[in-house]
């Protein structure tokens, strides 16, 4: 039973992994933004229901035509898509993980990078990657997707009082990067997904990056059934009209199927990472 954890271990780690294989590097000089008794370190510990939460977020980010525009003009994504979401997944754990000065220094080289990202919409609208109101986009739809996910495959029945200092947890994250609004509670993030909704759009760009998104390869056969059901379930994760937008849908036979499905793949992974979750790993 060991070597079939160790094996299945090293499949989901691999998919974390910098390129070439080499282990993200985590310093733990002291215990950076949130500390081991963060609601942060629990929601980012869980592989499964970040993978989940993560597909249901780029879903609902590139919904916003200055976020789209960023990625489409500006990023490798539709080129090396795995590349990207590898970068993603160490950012979230220098910054969950990492000592303060580690996660400062990340997030100051992301604000960097956001510097030069600049263009105008294809109506003439000129955007900027360091928007507060487009960087706000990104942070609130993350962070609802990546605990909605979590209340829904590793706690159902998580207080409002952990979601809302899951909120303020994140809020700090948000602010360094420029966010603004950035929200303190799981209803004021929601809130903020409402208000946002009239200015969400969907058009040919979309489409072919949503589609990328969905049908890209698993990184190995292996893994293709545990691949197959994190994107449905990204999908499922979806607010109705998100998923309404994206022209996608989902029959109720389905989701009970990959609720049922995604459940067990959450358990078989955090029995494959016992001694610690992937993003904890990736750094030892």
């Amino acid at each position: 039973m060991a070597t079939i954890r160790d094996s299945i271990g090293s499949e989901i780690r691999r998919i974390f992994a910098e390129p070439g294989g080499q282990p993200i590097e985590i310093s733990r000089e002291d215990t950076g933004l949130f500390g081991p008794g963060s609601v942060c370190w629990q929601v980012h510990g869980d592989v499964t229901s970040m993978m989940t939460g993560g597909i249901a977020s780029l879903l609902m980010q590139m919904l916003e035509p200055k976020v789209l525009a960023g990625v489409w003009d500006h990023s490798v994504f539709r080129q090396d898509m795995r590349g990207r979401l590898r970068r993603t997944a160490a950012f979230l754990a220098r910054t969950t993980y990492g000592d303060r000065n580690q996660a400062l220094s990340e997030i100051a080289r992301i604000r960097r990078i956001h510097d030069h990202v600049r263009g105008t919409l294809p109506d003439g609208t000129p955007y900027h990657a360091n928007d507060p109101e487009a960087l706000a986009w990104v942070h609130v739809t993350e962070s609802l997707c990546f605990l909605d996910s979590y209340i829904r495959y590793r706690k159902p029945h998580m207080t409002l009082r952990d979601r809302d200092r899951y909120f303020a947890e994140m809020a700090q994250i948000g602010r360094l990067l420029g966010a603004d609004p950035v929200p303190f509670t799981y209803r004021e993030a929601q809130r903020i997904v409402q208000r946002a909704r009239p200015r969400l759009r969907v058009d040919a760009r979309t489409r072919e990056i949503a589609d990328l998104l969905m049908n890209q390869p698993p990184s190995t056969p292996r893994l293709a059934p545990f691949h197959h059901m994190t994107m449905q379930a990204g999908v499922d994760l979806l607010p109705r009209w998100a998923r309404s937008m994206h022209g996608l849908s989902i029959s109720l036979p389905a989701r009970l199927a990959v609720r049922g499905g995604t459940t067990g793949i959450a358990a078989i992974t955090r029995w494959a990472l016992a001694e610690g979750s992937t993003v904890r790993n990736a750094g030892s």
